[in-house]
């Protein structure tokens, strides 16, 4: 069978014998067809908000409004959703002071050129548009987090008169689904507030998983932080492979959100495949600019990849690692174990960066050797205990070399952060 797999802007194919493709694991979400067209399916979902009034009834007599929006690593659809939420907040208001609130997390700045790709150049030139950054953006205390940390958001956002979002729902590594509260914590939460949330105690738990938001302690705190910053409404999108918008939800952070996450599960939930050799993505561009982000699609693998095998990870990684702190906490120690102990002992509020990150990285590299493909310089690859490769093929090679099986098993996840893989 010839299987093809994103990578950056491209694609790579491979041949892969039958007797040996234990399965290829992907979403029906692909193969999803909308009978309406991205920008019907938005303007229906903000006419028809579950849970909430309309937008345009919310923005009535609100001076202050924030719209917060994603940043450049997020693949969210911004100009199809952002032009008919502004025009809501503006049916409601005219006169409405509105500021645009990039979330970036703790990412690195999203730049112009990065912007008018997201938006489009109209956007960026009439709109007031800031950039959240979580060491630096002046932050309003809130409140003590489920965690026990502080909760600190950007002060735009907590002094605004209506705080709203857009985004898409995708499955996520540990909070379950991406989407709704996380504009908030992590989105425009200081550094401080992001690391109590991503505690190694709760990257452990069974429930910080993919798929998972009941009994997900990461997901309580970030619906209890989106409660308490007073996001009144989002306006979330499910997309296809071609980054193009095949469902939306609008209205109340809880209610459409989990409305959401229910027709997202019922097209991405795919059975394990269990195989010597497992081969993943991040789907492409942009989810696989850099390493940090690539550990995403490596827990699909996990999941169906057997104890002692390899993982073949395909990610272009063009921005380079992606975190310097994510990078010394696995370069500088060789022993894997040690580093996981390191983390497991610290307290919620003892969380240093990128350590949730590295944390999951190391649960997987403590099944499986990861294989990987990408742009990166070898050294950097083997300082972060991987195999580089820069082809399929050579890493298919290596792969069968490690498992010691020349007709060794695979199995094919096309594109690692679309599906939910069971056990």
């Amino acid at each position: 069978m010839e299987l093809h797999f994103p990578y950056g802007k491209e694609t790579l194919s491979i041949d892969i014998d039958d007797k040996n493709l234990k399965g290829v694991l992907v979403s029906s979400l692909h193969d999803y067809k909308s009978q309406k067209s991205p920008k019907d399916l938005v303007e229906e979902a903000l006419m028809n908000p579950i849970g909430s009034e309309r937008l345009s009834k919310l923005s009535e007599g609100k001076k202050k409004v924030v719209l917060i929006c994603s940043d450049h690593t997020r693949p969210v659809p911004s100009k199809v959703i952002v032009p008919p939420m502004l025009r809501e907040i503006r049916k409601g208001n005219p006169d409405a002071e509105v500021t645009i609130v990039i979330s970036t997390g703790c990412h690195r700045a999203t730049t112009r050129e990065e912007l008018i790709a997201k938006f489009g150049e109209e956007i960026v030139e009439k709109e007031n548009i800031v950039i959240h950054k979580a060491d630096e953006s002046p932050v309003t205390f809130l409140g003590i987090l489920p965690s026990g940390g502080e909760l600190l958001i950007n002060s735009i956002v907590a002094e605004a008169d209506l705080v709203c979002s857009e985004g898409f729902i995708e499955p996520h590594f540990f909070a379950g689904f991406s989407g709704s509260r996380k504009s908030i914590l992590p989105g425009v939460a200081s550094r401080t507030t992001v690391l109590a949330n991503h505690c190694s105690e709760f990257i452990a738990s069974p429930y910080s998983r993919t798929g998972i938001l009941e009994g997900n302690p990461i997901h309580r705190d970030m619906v209890w932080a989106a409660r308490k910053a007073k996001l009144a409404f989002i306006c979330n999108v499910v997309i296809n492979s071609e980054k193009e918008p095949i469902y939306a939800v609008a209205g109340d952070v809880e209610k459409a959100h989990e409305e959401g996450c229910r027709f997202l599960s019922s097209l991405c939930r795919v059975k394990a495949a269990t195989a010597d050799i497992v081969i993943s993505t991040n789907g492409g561009y942009p989810l696989d600019q850099n390493i940090y982000q690539a550990v995403k699609g490596m827990t699909a693998a996990e999941a169906t990849v057997r104890e002692g095998g390899v993982i073949i990870m395909l990610a272009a990684s063009n921005d380079g690692l992606g975190g310097d702190d994510f990078y010394h906490q696995m370069a500088d120690e060789k022993d894997i174990h040690k580093t996981m102990a390191l983390f497991l002992s610290r307290g919620r509020n003892e969380t240093v960066p990128d350590q949730w990150q590295t944390q999951i990285f190391l649960r997987i590299l403590m099944k499986a050797t990861v294989v990987y493909v990408s742009s990166a310089p070898d050294g950097i690859v083997e300082d972060l205990h991987m195999v580089p490769a820069h082809s399929l093929e050579e890493a298919l090679e290596k792969a069968r070399k490690i498992v010691g099986k020349a007709d060794a098993t695979i199995t094919a996840i096309p594109d690692g952060v679309s599906v939910i893989v069971e056990e």
